[in-house]
């Protein structure tokens, strides 16, 4: 059996990849392999199939023996900030982030609130390939109670981040996307005395992600067009990302965030032998421009954990990446949208500068194209043989197109594509090589496949 694991937990269709019965087994796997006894948290975001494997995850804990506490919907930072601040043995979140309502997942998180290791997602899957057992969905789903003191205490904890500092006189759209920041992001800005509106703000599970959110910005460029802000931000599925749009409609992504955030604190002289880390698909704009004011800039494969762990490693305080994906060890060290937003405006504010003339100060990126290669199957559920022959392609690729430009190849650890993304100079050569790449490559992959 092929892992069921992929770079950001389990993800796929609910009622094909992620069922009731799986859900179940790995309710009933973490628990059993739990030393700890203290409860095991569990949040989800807004979609319809949440409460259902919710309802699957608590029976398999339970029959474990282990015990849970529902925090209900909730951002994904919320579960790894409460596991640590409250004594829990583990946290389960269940969302697919970014990905369309039809999708769904299951984050795991151990007693530190971190993303559980290699190590023990192989001890999970063990469990679940031993279980023969289909578990059908009951007919009679109970209704599980939810811990409300507990989410204050994660609004509280990213009021706090601000250092008193307020918001007021500050014009701030947010576009929630029908899912998890429609629990707390408003009420967390309006608190903070912000001027706040709020688009896409009902909890839709058959909304969200669809065409809004930080991979769809048009709706949040709209509303700044039609009601004039300083600025405005747009989460993601599950609020542990965000992209953040200026007064002109200029886009502040996970690299200009990166590269101010970590400028201040270069400034405070609290940002470690200046170093930022972040991942493959980074700007060269944005390393060239760091790397000018005496900044370092570390690379590691594409997904949070692995820069969560280089911070770890590398002793650094802030990493993240292009999506909007951030990570700050000073503040809640997981990646939260909603704590990301705070920062920036509490700057803007501090600086008394506007986004759009802090996001001129940057950097000027190099025009990137990113690709998605849609494929009929999983690349990193392949049989062996046939994922050898298509690494080896896609390092033979990068090498061959490597002069006066970058080329990053990847499989999505989340979805059937494979991701491309060329950056240049200028914006022709990236168009022509881009056409170029993907489309040798998709005959290549049908080639080894087929």
């Amino acid at each position: 059996m092929q892992s069921i694991f992929g770079t950001d937990g389990i993800r796929g269709r609910f009622n094909k990849e992620i069922t009731y019965s799986l859900a179940y087994k790995v309710g009933y796997a973490l628990g059993s392999n739990l030393e700890n006894n203290n409860p095991i948290l569990i949040g989800r975001d807004t979609r319809i199939s949440g409460d259902i494997l919710l309802q699957a995850i608590t029976k398999g804990i339970n029959e474990s023996g282990k015990k849970f506490i529902n925090l209900g919907i909730c951002p994904t930072p919320a579960i790894p900030f409460l596991i640590k601040q409250e004594n829990l043995s583990s946290g389960i979140m269940i969302s697919a982030s970014h990905n369309p309502p039809e999708y769904n997942g299951i984050k795991i998180f151990d007693h530190n609130g971190q993303k559980i290791t290699k190590n023990f997602e192989s001890k999970i899957q063990k469990i679940i390939e031993e279980s023969k057992q289909n578990i059908s969905i009951p007919t009679k789903v109970v209704s599980l109670k939810t811990n409300k003191d507990l989410m204050d205490i994660y609004i509280k904890s990213l009021i706090q981040t601000m250092g008193g500092e307020s918001l007021s006189g500050l014009r701030i759209i947010l576009d929630t996307c029908y899912g998890s920041a429609t629990t707390c992001a408003k009420k967390i800005f309006q608190s903070l005395g912000a001027d706040v509106r709020v688009i896409n703000n009902s909890k839709n599970g058959l909304k969200i992600n669809m065409n809004c959110g930080s991979t769809n910005l048009e709706p949040l460029k709209k509303a700044l067009r039609e009601s004039p802000a300083d600025m405005g931000f747009s989460f993601d599925g599950d609020a542990d990302r965000v992209i953040g749009i200026d007064s002109k409609g200029n886009v502040l992504d996970g690299d200009h965030i990166l590269f101010l955030w970590g400028r201040e604190l270069m400034e405070q002289k609290i940002l470690t032998n200046n170093l930022l880390i972040s991942t493959q698909m980074a700007n060269l704009g944005f390393e060239n421009s760091w790397k000018k004011i005496g900044g370092i800039l570390y690379r590691t494969d594409v997904g949070d954990k692995y820069v969560h762990d280089a911070i770890k490693k590398k002793r650094a305080v802030l990493g993240g990446e292009q999506s909007g994906h951030i990570l700050s060890k000073i503040n809640n060290f997981s990646g939260d949208g909603i704590l990301t937003a705070l920062q920036i405006s509490k700057y803007c504010k501090k600086k008394n500068i506007n986004l759009n003339d802090w996001l001129k100060s940057s950097f000027e990126p190099f025009p990137q194209k990113l690709t998605n290669i849609k494929l009929d199957f999983n690349i990193n559920k392949l049989n062996p043989k046939n994922k050898i022959l298509i690494d080896e392609s896609i390092k033979n690729f990068q090498a061959i197109y490597s002069d006066n430009c970058r080329v990053y190849i990847r499989p999505s650890g989340t979805e059937p594509v494979m991701r491309v993304l060329v950056e240049a100079k200028n914006h022709k050569k990236v168009h022509s090589l881009s056409s170029e790449i993907t489309n040798k490559l998709f005959l290549e992959i049908d080639k080894i496949t087929n």
